[in-house]
């Protein structure tokens, strides 16, 4: 804490008329501080005579003070260079492992806090989502987004509720409809800060708690945790080699949501067929259900052009599109966007200025720019090249290593493979063991809520350098090779 902080704190504190002396008061205050975890260990305290001056009162007031709590061991003193809040006191206030429970918390939220398990090992091989991050043109970004903070005008450091910057909404619905075959204007585009946000956007606005939701078996967890979070009945749907498959269904439901990832199902690697996506449209026109459809990383497509959005063939405006810029630029950029049908656009808008405020417009138009001038375009590109060899280079070591023992998914797009296990090898068991030796390996059981679940691990390779790959592949074979 600053020494401004820590005398502005005691300045709104001191009684002048109190009982207790002024020395009193502050050595309770600054104790109190201490005990609270309101100072943590080694924070540097305000020179005496600095103290004194500010709080107008006698320096030997404030000497007094810091003896005492000197002599208690809360603070200590280093010749020449001040006093310091002891670390003997820096487990004081902190609850304990029972007490962090879920006291408190709602019914919902205690079941929120058990299903929510955050991953550990967020970079590094294989952590699954990771973008390469070094070959980002960090130099080009950094300087629109300078260029952008200098010269914002007053007004975009205001509260906005335009649904985006125009600017950057105009380049994505380009983008969109060049690359992707969305049918949108600029007016339907709402940029909102990660693709986690538009779905819960989504799931407020368009469902009540109990609503049915179809969801991929297996599928992302994020978007379960959204649907979750709506108070939503989930419906887990098997995902077979033409996408999530609506004949597995019960016969019986009728969704409000349907969650899909037909351009490269997560994380299963599947491309949902053309007479699939003809299919749920006419189940989402039946049952006045919605559809939305993350197109997450579609950009990274290895065979061909990228599939053609399933919003682009929805006549009947049945589909929320949505994207996001976290895995083709960076995920601390925290920028994605929805494709509103018409008639939702004005709802979808203000709930959001509302429930959420838009983020910041200097940022969206260094983005803008980052898009017009070429410069997403040739990143997008060199990404796809670069994917594609250490995509190759995982599959190749590890069929060297251990043959046709661990079967890959087929790698036709994306950032991820899929190693299938046999039912004798337990994902979440090798999972554990790998992270032990700093190896990153996403269990393909936890992503299954149905009965079915199959073993496997989600290997992430596009943010993993060359060297790292071979060596972390083969020792995968090493750990996985005992257990076949």
């Amino acid at each position: 804490m600053h020494a401004d902080w820590i005398i502005d704190y005691l300045q709104g504190q001191l009684q002048r008329q109190g009982q207790s002396t002024l020395s009193q008061q502050v050595y309770k205050l600054l104790r109190e501080a201490i005990a609270r975890q309101q100072l943590v260990a080694d924070t540097a305290l305000p020179a005496s005579r600095m103290l004194a001056q500010a709080l107008q009162i006698g320096r030997n007031t404030v000497l007094a003070a810091y003896d005492q709590l000197l002599a208690e061991g809360y603070l200590y003193s280093r010749p020449g260079a001040g006093t310091f809040v002891s670390p003997a006191f820096s487990s004081l206030g902190q609850p304990t492992a029972t007490a962090r429970g879920h006291a408190g918390l709602s019914q919902r939220g205690q079941a929120l806090s058990e299903q929510y398990r955050l991953p550990t090992g967020l970079t590094g091989a294989f952590a699954p989502g990771l973008p390469e991050l070094r070959q980002f043109p960090h130099a080009v970004w950094q300087r629109l987004q300078h260029q952008h903070n200098r010269q914002a005008p007053s007004h975009w450091w205001h509260y906005q509720q335009e649904g985006g910057l125009p600017a950057l909404r105009q380049a994505i619905c380009t983008y969109l409809q060049l690359s992707r075959s969305v049918h949108c204007q600029p007016e339907q585009i709402l940029v909102v800060q990660g693709a986690q946000q538009a779905l819960e956007l989504t799931a407020r606005l368009l469902t009540d708690p109990a609503d049915q939701a179809w969801m991929e078996d297996p599928g992302y967890a994020g978007a379960q945790a959204a649907m979750q979070a709506a108070g939503l009945h989930i419906i887990p749907v098997p995902v077979d080699s033409e996408g999530l498959n609506p004949a597995a269904a019960p016969p019986d439901s009728r969704p409000r949501l349907v969650y899909i990832t037909p351009s490269h199902q997560y994380p299963s690697g599947v491309v949902m067929s053309l007479a699939r996506r003809l299919e749920l449209l006419q189940h989402a026109e039946a049952d006045n259900s919605w559809i939305i459809e993350d197109d997450y990383d579609s950009e990274f497509r290895y065979d061909a052009q990228p599939i053609a959005s399933l919003q682009g063939l929805a006549d009947s405006a049945r589909v929320i599109y949505i994207g996001t810029f976290s895995k083709v630029m960076f995920p601390a950029m925290r920028l994605a966007y929805l494709v509103i049908p018409p008639a939702l656009v004005d709802a979808f808008r203000s709930a959001y200025a509302r429930l959420y405020r838009e983020g910041c417009y200097a940022q969206q138009a260094a983005l803008a720019d980052f898009i017009e001038q070429g410069h997403f375009a040739r990143h997008i590109r060199r990404m796809r090249d670069l994917y594609r060899i250490r995509q190759q280079l995982l599959r190749s070591t590890l069929q060297q290593a251990v043959g046709e023992a661990i079967p890959l998914s087929s790698g036709q797009a994306g950032m991820h493979l899929v190693a299938s296990l046999p039912p004798s090898i337990n994902d979440q068991q090798l999972s554990q063991q790998a992270a032990r030796e700093q190896l990153w390996l996403r269990p393909l059981s936890r992503h299954f809520l149905g009965a079915q679940q199959r073993n496997g691990l989600v290997l992430g390779y596009a943010g993993v350098e060359d060297n790292d790959i071979r060596r972390s592949a083969l020792r995968l074979a090493q750990l996985v090779e005992p257990l076949l």
